[in-house]
């Protein structure tokens, strides 16, 4: 082996927050045990991207043996987490000066003809939905009218359930944050899974609250901080509920709601709900 640049965790420091492992696309880093552990050499690129976003000081990096690092095999693990993923990894690379790694990923790319997010062209086209798909609506009267007519209703429509979703679109890439339902709105922030593995999310979550979702695992959660700032920055937003799953990289979106709180400079709560894998609340 030879001796290159790896991180090292203080495991008695580490609380197992787990903060590190969004900020880690290289998937070097996983919780076990209650403690962020790297779980593979080969994966580390030893740059530190997870050093900034632990509270606890429990991440180093040091130079030892190490296996050395290979970005074709880590590029493999990349492409499957999706563009987002893909283009947070270059930019780690382009940031930090690693241009021979960079290369060699862009080269993968190239091999298996997948687009190249960092590509200006990339970033200018227009999304394959087209725009029909992602045009805003609001449909606040839309849910009291159905609203109304189901409490007119009688028998089995009366017990039918209603959607209490107010808006579209709900992703928060795509959502526009001076959009006219955030103002004066109760924000949900919830993650991808949430809504499929609770039962009872339009009417203990949702109901009477403008939402937007995401995943931090395999979206740019920079970018997701950047939007929530704004959303908040801009509106008369009155409080934020965020929703996520158990599982450790899912808080990622805890901590980037509570930054974007911050950042805005407005003094909003900000309520955590953790839904299990079973469901439960």
């Amino acid at each position: 082996m030879v001796k290159r640049n790896i991180i090292e965790i203080d495991e008695e420091k580490c609380n197992g927050c787990s903060q590190c492992i969004p900020n880690c696309p290289e998937g070097a880093l996983q919780i076990i045990d209650e403690k962020a552990r790297l779980i593979s050499d080969l994966f580390c690129d030893g740059l530190g991207a997870c050093i900034g976003h632990c509270p606890q000081g429990a991440i180093k990096v040091i130079e030892r043996e190490a296996e050395p690092y290979d970005e074709r095999r880590v590029m493999e693990t990349i492409v499957k987490q999706g563009p987002n993923v893909t283009k947070a990894h270059l930019q780690h690379l382009d940031e930090h000066g690693q241009k021979e790694f960079l290369q060699q990923a862009l080269d993968y790319l190239a091999e298996k003809g997948i687009e190249n997010p960092l590509d200006e062209k990339a970033e200018k086209k227009p999304m394959p939905c087209g725009c029909p798909g992602t045009m805003e609506r609001d449909l606040r009267a839309e849910r009291q009218e159905a609203k109304s007519s189901s409490e007119k209703a009688s028998g089995k429509e009366a017990a039918k359930q209603q959607s209490e979703l107010m808006q579209w679109p709900v992703q928060l890439t795509l959502v526009n944050p001076n959009a006219p339902y955030f103002d004066n709105a109760d924000l949900l922030v919830s993650a991808d899974c949430v809504p499929f593995a609770n039962a009872n999310f339009h009417n203990g979550l949702l109901k009477g609250r403008a939402v937007v979702i995401g995943c931090p695992k395999l979206d740019d959660i920079q970018a997701y901080k950047e939007k929530l700032t704004a959303i908040i920055k801009n509106n008369n937003v009155k409080s934020v509920t965020v929703a996520i799953m158990e599982v450790p990289c899912c808080s990622g979106l805890l901590q980037a709601v509570k930054q974007a709180v911050e950042d805005s400079g407005k003094g909003i709560p900000v309520e955590g709900k953790v839904v299990k894998i079973n469901g439960d609340l």
